[in-house]
């Protein structure tokens, strides 16, 4: 039993450098893009570390029934800006502000993954004129993982 237990994590490690790290799978699409590839050229590929946008500061105001004001700091090109949008959460008004600075995109699937107890991953598709991109981003709660992965949908849509 171990030795059939043993060759299907193998099996899975081979295909998924993600499970081979946290132990669990990543979306279908994504895991068999990422097949074979080692920790660093997947972080590279799906969590760029570069790119025309880049995040700051976060915050947010509730304004009841449901909605929060939402502020960021963004740094586009070399012009750091303060953004701010009106959303039910975090995701919605992250999307007004990247729309807003020109990096538009479309969220058509999203994961999200706790990996450690005090670690999450977000893992997006996203799409804009028809090009599609995985992007995937780590944070200490599900806000900071989620705003992590858009910064990175939005540099490989727009880099």
């Amino acid at each position: 039993m171990n030795a059939s237990s043993n060759t299907t994590h193998a099996f899975a490690t081979a295909a998924d450098p993600f499970a081979a790290r946290f132990g669990m799978p990543l979306p279908a699409g994504m895991r068999a893009e990422c097949a074979g590839m080692s920790w660093r050229t997947f972080l590279s590929t799906y969590s760029p570390s570069g790119g025309p946008i880049r995040f700051g500061r976060w915050s947010s105001t509730p304004l009841g029934a449901g909605n929060s004001e939402f502020r960021a700091t963004l740094g586009i090109g070399d012009v750091i800006t303060q953004a701010t949008a009106t959303g039910c959460g975090p995701v919605s008004a992250l999307t007004s502000m990247l729309y807003e600075a020109g990096f538009q995109m479309e969220i058509l699937s999203f994961h999200q993954l706790r990996i450690t107890a005090d670690r999450t991953a977000t893992v997006l598709l996203c799409e804009h004129d028809g090009q599609r991109h995985w992007a995937i981003g780590f944070g200490s709660d599900a806000t900071e993982s989620s705003i992590e992965a858009m910064i990175a949908g939005a540099n490989l849509l727009h880099g």
